[in-house]
């Protein structure tokens, strides 16, 4: 069985799986939050009574749901209690899986760019797993240190380190590799703040109502605290998942910075929500959110048009495309790992090329995203012939 074909199907697999299970798994998280966010005073002075600090009821599918939090635990616990972790934890799964399928096993394609970094496979895959140990490190060491008392500055700190992060992914790795490595390392810290610090806190609780004691409070806060970080790293993490598909951004001189403004936005939009849920929406954490996604557009305009010379024919530019671009955007690829044509372009006739003229300039000359990795070796001055081609009207 061909080789390109089972990393073709694995790929789709684990992929589809781990946008199952993360949308479980972020959908529980966002759905608790707005939970907690709307409990109002119990309704039944005897549910007061009973413990119970909040409630509150909703329509859905035909039918009334109440949903009751007790102030502390019932006087009883039940026989069976719903824990959600394996949502998160099957995420780190699939998503490991998947990053070592793309980034690793494929690593000369998508994950290094020797116009970055001349890396060897082995030197890029250790980095990439470096970063995303050594990104739990550094922010559980920050959360447990002095700074974590205090979450103005423990916040300061982690987004410093979010910062130094990104720029040096940026300068190791390929765009696109490095915005999936700063997923991935956020990605990972989330789920291991419920593995280490949220779940083990839940299970202080239930031990303490089981043996009559009181609980240790620090559990909780830690747990907490945790929880607040997983909800403003969710929208950055779920851009990362998506931003293969936006090479202006990945492939800009800037794209660090750009990955930081938008990870900026999503954590101010997730701020918003989370005060709109409480009813005390501030229309200025919105507002600077929309501002830093338009400062993020106008920084990866494309570099201003340089004269690149006289209008170049097709017949010069034909054997560019043959030699550099066909061995993976054909019917049948001849480019080792390629089972199919990357998104289904296909670049084999004048006509294909003519219709992609647009895509083929902004990837080939202006972000110089293609071929990934320069896997198939485009000099400068082929890059050039091609922009000439196209401005002179792609004929």
């Amino acid at each position: 069985m061909d080789a390109a074909f089972v990393v073709e199907w694995l790929n789709l697999v684990l992929r589809w799986a781990h946008m199952i299970v993360g949308i479980a798994w972020i959908g529980a998280s966002f759905y608790f939050i707005w939970l907690d966010n709307h409990l109002h005073k119990p309704l039944d002075p005897a549910d007061a009574a009973k413990g119970i600090g909040g409630e509150v009821w909703a329509v859905h599918g035909g039918g009334f749901y109440t949903a009751k939090k007790f102030i502390l635990a019932p006087e009883k616990l039940p026989p069976e209690l719903h824990w959600f972790k394996w949502e998160a934890y099957t995420t780190l799964i699939t998503g490991f899986f998947l990053l070592c399928l793309v980034y690793y096993y494929g690593a000369e394609v998508a994950l290094i760019d020797p116009a970055v970094m001349p890396l060897d496979k082995w030197e890029a895959i250790a980095i990439g797993l470096g970063f995303l140990v050594l990104g739990w490190l550094v922010y559980d060491g920050l959360c447990r240190s002095a700074f974590g008392d205090d979450d103005l500055l423990l916040g300061g700190l982690l987004f410093i380190y979010c910062v130094i992060a990104a720029w040096a992914l940026c300068h190791l790795f390929s765009g696109r590799g490095a915005y999936i490595h700063f997923g991935a390392m956020l990605g990972t810290i989330m789920v291991l703040n419920v593995y280490f610090v949220i779940i083990p806190g839940q299970r202080e609780l239930v031990r303490a109502k089981e043996e009559g004691r009181t609980p240790d409070p620090k559990y909780g806060a830690m747990g907490r605290q945790r929880s607040v970080h997983n909800t403003y790293f969710t929208l950055p993490v779920l851009f990362t998942m998506i931003s293969n598909h936006y090479a202006g951004l990945y492939g800009h001189d800037w794209n660090w910075v750009l990955l930081i403004l938008i990870s900026v936005t999503g954590a101010l939009v997730r701020v918003w929500f989370v005060q709109r849920h409480k009813g005390n929406q501030d229309p200025l954490v919105m507002a600077a959110g929309l501002v830093v996604l338009v400062i993020t557009a106008f920084l990866s305009l494309p570099r201003p048009a340089e004269d690149v010379g006289p209008p170049a024919a097709f017949t010069e530019v034909q054997p560019i495309f043959q030699a550099r671009c066909q061995p993976c955007h054909a019917a049948k690829p001849t480019q080792e790992g390629f089972a199919a044509p990357p998104k289904g372009v296909v670049l084999e006739t004048r006509e294909e090329i003519r219709a992609r003229a647009g895509m083929i300039y902004q990837q080939v000359w202006v972000t110089r995203v293609m071929p990934p990795g320069n896997l198939t070796h485009m000099t400068d001055a082929e890059r050039r012939l091609i922009a000439r081609w196209f401005k002179g009207g792609a004929q």
